[in-house]
C-alpha cells in the first residue's frame, strides 16, 4: 500500500510591513485595556494619553516609511495602495486632536457660574484643568474606534469591510453615551446610533450575502495562494464579465450603498446624525464628524471605483439623486436650527453631499478632490468642535445659538476663530473650504456632470446663510440675557483649535502641496 502524498500547507502573505500602522494602534487599544485594569486609579489618564499619543504618531511614522507602497497585506483581506496611507494619515491625524479634546473633556465645569467666575479662585476655569475625570475607559474605547476608521476604508473583501466597520462602530456606540452632564440625551443618542447602527449593519451584511451569492468570492480583486499564483477572479472581474443572477448582483450592490451611505450620513440615511450628534460628547462628536466621515466616503470610494466600476452607468444616476437630496435636506434643515451642534450636524449632512459630488466624477480628478476635501473638512470640523467645548455656561457647553450673541464683543478671538471655521465651511476664498469645494465641483464638470454642479453652488448658497447668520450674530447681535457665557481654555484644547485654524489657512492660500499629495495618491489597487 503506497503512502499518502505529501500535501505542503502554504501559509498566507502576512505583510507585516505593510500593516504596522494598523497594528500598532490596535495593540496600544489592548495595552490600553491593561492599564486599564491594572494601572491605579490617580495613574491612568496620564499614561493613556501618552500611550495614545506615541500609537497614533509612531503610526504615522511608519505611513511615512511605507509611502508609495502598493501591496496586498494579510492574505488579501488588506489593501496598502495611495488612498489607504494617504486616509489613514488623515485619520491620524484628526485622531491626535480628538485625543486632546478627550484628555480636556475630563473636567467640566459646575456649581454656580457668572462671566466674573473666571477669574476667582476655585473659578470654572481652575476646576476644568485640576480635575480628573473617572471615566478613564474613554481611551482604549478611542483607540479601538481609531483602529476601525484606519481598516475601513483598506478593507479589500466584504468580510473585511463587515469586521471594520463593527470595530469601528461598536466603540463609538459607547462613547456617545458618556457625557456625563447630559446623562439621559447623552444615554438617548447613543441608543438611537446603536439601533439604527445595527439596522445598516444587518442591511450590508445582506448585501455581502447577495454578493457572495452571485460572484461566489469576497475579494474585491483576485484572489492568490501562497506563492501569489492565481487562484481564481475577484468580484471586479466578476461584475465586469458576468451575465448571469443580475438580480442578485443588482441587490447585492444597493444594500452594500445602503450601509455605507448611512455611516456617510447621506439622505435618506441621514436622520441619525442631529440627534447623536447633539447627545455626544463634543469630543466624540468631533471624531465622528472628521474620522468617521473620512474613514467611509474612503470606503465608499473604493466599492464604487474598484468592486463596482463595471456599474458606473448605472449606479451614477442613484449617486445623483442622492447627492442633490444630501445637499439639498442638509442646507435647507440647517436653517431652522437654534443650536449649534445641531447645526453643525446638518452641516456634516450638506458636506456629504459634496463628497458625494467628487465621487460622482469617477475620475483621478474626482478622486483627488474627494481626498483633499476630506482633509480640509476635517480639520475645519475638529477645529469647529474644540471651539465650542470652550464656550461655557452654568449648565456646562453653551450650545443655544442666543448664547452666541455679542460673543465678538466678549471674546473676540474666539468668535474670530470659530468665524473662520464657518467661513471655511461656507466655502469662502482664501480658506481650506474655498479650494476643496472648487476642486471637487471642477471634477464633476469634467465629468459632465453639469446639473449636478449647478445643485452643489445652489446648495452651497444656501450653506453660507446659515454660517453667516451665526458670524453676524456673534459680533454685530447684543449680548441677550441667555448670553452670560465665558471662555474657559486649556492647553491641549487651544493647541488642537491653532493646529485646526493653521491648517484651515494654509489649505486656502497655499493649498498646492496637499492638493498634489492627494494626486499621487489616486492608485487603487484593482
Amino acid at each position: 500500500m503506497n503512502p499518502p502524498a505529501e500535501v505542503a500547507i502554504q501559509l498566507p502573505v502576512m505583510g507585516y510591513a505593510a500593516l504596522l500602522p494598523l497594528l500598532v494602534v490596535f495593540g496600544a487599544a489592548v495595552i490600553s485595556v491593561f492599564l486599564e485594569a491594572f494601572l491605579p486609579r490617580q495613574l491612568r489618564r496620564l499614561a493613556q494619553l501618552v500611550l495614545g499619543v506615541a500609537a497614533l504618531g509612531t503610526a504615522l511614522v511608519f505611513l511615512i516609511v511605507n509611502a508609495g507602497q502598493h501591496t496586498v497585506a494579510a492574505a488579501g483581506a488588506v489593501a496598502v495602495d495611495g488612498v489607504t496611507q494617504f486616509i489613514q494619515g488623515t485619520i491620524a491625524l484628526l485622531a491626535l486632536l480628538c485625543l486632546l479634546l478627550i484628555a480636556e473633556r475630563e473636567a467640566e465645569p459646575g456649581g454656580a457660574f457668572t462671566p466674573e467666575a473666571s477669574t476667582t479662585p476655585g473659578s470654572v476655569a481652575e476646576r476644568r484643568i485640576g480635575a480628573l475625570h473617572s471615566h478613564t475607559e474613554v481611551f482604549p474605547l478611542f483607540l479601538f474606534a481609531v483602529g476601525g476608521m484606519m481598516l475601513f476604508p483598506a478593507a479589500n473583501d466584504l468580510l473585511t469591510l463587515f469586521v471594520a466597520l463593527e470595530v469601528l462602530s461598536l466603540p463609538l456606540y459607547l462613547l456617545c453615551g458618556m457625557a456625563r452632564r447630559r446623562r439621559l440625551l447623552s444615554q438617548e443618542a447613543a441608543m438611537k446610533y446603536f439601533l439604527l447602527g445595527a439596522v445598516s449593519s444587518a442591511i450590508l451584511l445582506f448585501g455581502i450575502a447577495l454578493l457572495y451569492g452571485y460572484a461566489g468570492t469576497l475579494n474585491f480583486g483576485p484572489h492568490l495562494s501562497g506563492d501569489g499564483s492565481r487562484v481564481r477572479p475577484g468580484l471586479a472581474e466578476v461584475i465586469s464579465t458576468q451575465m448571469q443572477n443580475q438580480q442578485l448582483l443588482y441587490a447585492g450592490a444597493v444594500l452594500i450603498l445602503v450601509g455605507l451611505l448611512f455611516k456617510v450620513g447621506a439622505v435618506p440615511f441621514h436622520l441619525w446624525t442631529p440627534d447623536v450628534y447633539e447627545g455626544a460628547p463634543t469630543p466624540i462628536t468631533a471624531l465622528m464628524a472628521a474620522g468617521t466621515k473620512v474613514a467611509a466616503v474612503a470606503a465608499l470610494l473604493r466599492m464604487l471605483y474598484v468592486v463596482l466600476g463595471g456599474l458606473r452607468w448605472d449606479y451614477a444616476p442613484l449617486l445623483w439623486g442622492v447627492a442633490i437630496l444630501t445637499m439639498l435636506a442638509g442646507s435647507v434643515l440647517a436653517l431652522t436650527q437654534t443650536d449649534v451642534k445641531r447645526m453643525l450636524a446638518y452641516s456634516s449632512i450638506a458636506h456629504a453631499g459634496f463628497l458625494l459630488v467628487g465621487l460622482a466624477a469617477t475620475s483621478a480628478a474626482g478622486t483627488a478632490a474627494v481626498l483633499f476635501y476630506l482633509v480640509a473638512y476635517g480639520f475645519v470640523s475638529v477645529g469647529a468642535f474644540a471651539l465650542l467645548t470652550t464656550v461655557r455656561s452654568s449648565a456646562g457647553e453653551a450650545t443655544h445659538l442666543a448664547q452666541w450673541a455679542g460673543l465678538g464683543r466678549r471674546s473676540p478671538l474666539a468668535a474670530g476663530l470659530f468665524g473662520l471655521f464657518l467661513l471655511a465651511m461656507a466655502g469662502i476664498p482664501l480658506t481650506s473650504g474655498f479650494t476643496s469645494k472648487f476642486a471637487v465641483f471642477q471634477a464633476a464638470a469634467q465629468a459632465n456632470a453639469t446639473w449636478l454642479v449647478v445643485a452643489a453652488v445652489a446648495a452651497s448658497l444656501l450653506t453660507a446663510f446659515f454660517y453667516l447668520r451665526v458670524v453676524v450674530m456673534m459680533f454685530f447681535a447684543p449680548s441677550g440675557a441667555d448670553a452670560a457665557t465665558v471662555i474657559v481654555p486649556s492647553g491641549l484644547t487651544v493647541a488642537a483649535i491653532a493646529c485646526s485654524a493653521v491648517v484651515t489657512i494654509a489649505l486656502g492660500i497655499a493649498p498646492q502641496a496637499v492638493l498634489t499629495l492627494a494626486t499621487n495618491a489616486t492608485a487603487l489597487l484593482r
